[in-house]
C-alpha cells in the first residue's frame, strides 16, 4: 500500500524569498540613495542638524521589470502628430504648455538617518597615504586576563589548565587521572594592561572667514568641514583635529566657533599655513602623526608677495604631511584662476591636493577628491572628483 504524500512539508525556500527579497530591495533604495548624494550633501538644513535627525532622500518609485504589449501594434517611430514643414519652430520652456497624457516617473522619499547616510557616503573613503605610526599607548582601564601564573587569587583560578597539570603530573607518575590537587597543579589567570598601537592623525581644518568670503563661499566652506568631521567619527578613532580660521590674522578656535564665526576685513592666507606649521612643531611630530593640512579660501590674497609665502609654506607642509589639500570656492566659475591658485600651480608634489568648487553640488566629488585613497593628487578638478 502506497502511504499518502503529507501536504505538510515545509519549503525553506520559500521561507528565505522574503529575506533574499528584502536584501534586495535594500540593496536597490541604497543604490538610489547614491545616485542622489551630490544633492543630498548640498543640503543647507542638514549641516545645522544634530546626529540622530532623519533626511528625507527622493528616490525613483522601485518596480519588478515587466512587459508591456502593444496590442494595436501601431507604428511609434518619431514624434509629433506629423504635417510640419521645414523651418517651423519648436515650442521652448513654458511655451506651448499644455496637459500631458503619458505616464509620468514616480519618486518616492526614503528617511534615512543622517548617520546611516554618512556610512553610504564614506564606504569607499579613506585618509590618504595614512601609515601606520609606531605610537604604543598603554589602557589601563582595559584589562586582559591573557597571562598564567602559579600564584593568583582563588577568583581568578583556570580550572582547565589546573585540571590539565593535575592530570600530567599523576601521569608521569604511572596513574593518568585528575586526583590530589596539589598546589604546583594550581594555574591561575592573571591581568595585565592591554598596549595597543595607533594609527595617530590629525587634521589642521583651515577656514577663511575674511571679508571677501560672500555667504556662498561660508557655507561651502562650513559644509565641507562638516561632512569632513562626520566622514572622521565614521571611520577613525583616534584622530584629532585642529580649527584655525583667519583673515589677516590667524588664530586657532574651537569647534564651534569655528563653524559659526563669521568676520570681516583682509586676507593674509599667509597666517594660517604659519600657524598650521607652529602647531605641528609644538604638537605632533611627523614620527608620530599622519599630518593633514586643508584650506578653503575664494583666492583673493593680499598682494604677490603673501602669495609666495603660502607657496613656500605649502611646501614645507606638504613635506612633513601624508597630503595637504587646497579647496577654492568660486561661485558660477566665471572669474579667471586666483593669484593664490596660480601661486600653487608649481607644486608638483602629488601629496597636494587641489579642488575649486562652483556651486553646492561640487561638495561631494571635493570630498572624494580629498579622501580618495587611490588617486593620485596634484591636479585642479573644478568640483570633479578624480
Amino acid at each position: 500500500m502506497i502511504a499518502p504524500m503529507s501536504l505538510s512539508k515545509n519549503d525553506w525556500a520559500l521561507h528565505r524569498k522574503g529575506a533574499t527579497d528584502a536584501q534586495r530591495h535594500a540593496e536597490k533604495v541604497k543604490e538610489a540613495i547614491k545616485e542622489s548624494l551630490p544633492q543630498v550633501v548640498a543640503e543647507e538644513a542638514i549641516i545645522t542638524s544634530s546626529g540622530d535627525r532623519r533626511v528625507k532622500v527622493p528616490i525613483r518609485s522601485l518596480e519588478l521589470p515587466r512587459f508591456r504589449y502593444d496590442y494595436g501594434r501601431n507604428k511609434h517611430v518619431g514624434q509629433g502628430e506629423g504635417g510640419s514643414q521645414a523651418g517651423d519652430q519648436v515650442a521652448g520652456p513654458g511655451q506651448g504648455k499644455q496637459a500631458g497624457n503619458q505616464p509620468g516617473v514616480d519618486y518616492v522619499e526614503a528617511e534615512i538617518a543622517i548617520d546611516d547616510l554618512a556610512a553610504i557616503l564614506f564606504e569607499d573613503m579613506g585618509l590618504p597615504n595614512l601609515e601606520k605610526k609606531q605610537s604604543e599607548t598603554i589602557d589601563s582601564s582595559t584589562l586582559k586576563y591573557n597571562e598564567v601564573a602559579r600564584r593568583g587569587q582563588m577568583a581568578n583560578l583556570d580550572k582547565r589548565r589546573t585540571i590539565m597539570q593535575n592530570i600530567k603530573r599523576n601521569a608521569l607518575g604511572g596513574r593518568p587521572r585528575f586526583a590530589g590537587v596539589k598546589d604546583d597543579d594550581l594555574r591561575f589567570r592573571i591581568s595585565v594592561p592591554e598596549v595597543k598601537r595607533e594609527t595617530n592623525a590629525v587634521i589642521l581644518a583651515m577656514r577663511d572667514v575674511s571679508g571677501s568670503m560672500g555667504e556662498f563661499e561660508k557655507y561651502i566652506s562650513r559644509s565641507f568641514y562638516f561632512w569632513m568631521l562626520k566622514f572622521l567619527r565614521t571611520k577613525y578613532e583616534r584622530v584629532q583635529v585642529a580649527f584655525i580660521t583667519h583673515h589677516t590674522e590667524a588664530k586657532e578656535v574651537d569647534e564651534e566657533t569655528f563653524f559659526k564665526l563669521g568676520e570681516s576685513g583682509g586676507t593674509k592666507a599667509s597666517s594660517a599655513y604659519e600657524l598650521a606649521l607652529q602647531i605641528v612643531r609644538e604638537r605632533y611630530s611627523p614620527a608620530q602623526w599622519n599630518i593633514y593640512p586643508f584650506h578653503f579660501s575664494d583666492g583673493d590674497n593680499w598682494g604677490d608677495t603673501d602669495n609666495r609665502r603660502c607657496f613656500e609654506l605649502v611646501e614645507q607642509l606638504v613635506g612633513l604631511s601624508s597630503a595637504v589639500g587646497y579647496g577654492e570656492i568660486r561661485q558660477g566659475g566665471s572669474r579667471s584662476t586666483s593669484t593664490l591658485m596660480s601661486a600653487f600651480q608649481a607644486i608638483t608634489d602629488p601629496k597636494f591636493i587641489r579642488v575649486e568648487i562652483h556651486e553646492k553640488q561640487d561638495v561631494y566629488p571635493a570630498l572624494r577628491r580629498f579622501f580618495s585613497t587611490g588617486a593620485a593628487g596634484g591636479r585642479t578638478d573644478a568640483g570633479v572628483a578624480a
